[in-house]
């Protein structure tokens, strides 16, 4: 599993074999989260969290935001499609 982009402490990754719609998985500290891309443009959505405060979750979902178009070629680069 590539790590795509660190947001501080955590990473955000993007598994080789994993399925359509384009997201990532952000892992770090005690909580796991995966956001939906909302490939070309965004924006990213929560789909699931676990261990994550709200808080954290609003300021990575930002974070993603605020790179969504190197997501999008990252997840276009190993899957091929959104």
């Amino acid at each position: 599993m590539p790590t795509i982009l660190r947001i501080g402490a955590l990473r955000v990754v993007i598994y080789p074999s994993d399925h359509r719609p384009a997201h990532v998985h952000v892992q770090g500290g005690d909580g796991e989260a995966v956001f939906i891309l909302h490939c070309p443009h965004g924006p990213p959505a929560l789909r699931e969290s676990f261990g994550f405060k709200r808080p954290d979750l609003s300021a990575i979902k930002n974070a993603l935001a605020g790179a969504i178009t190197l997501l999008c070629a990252k997840w276009s680069a190993i899957h091929g499609s959104y």
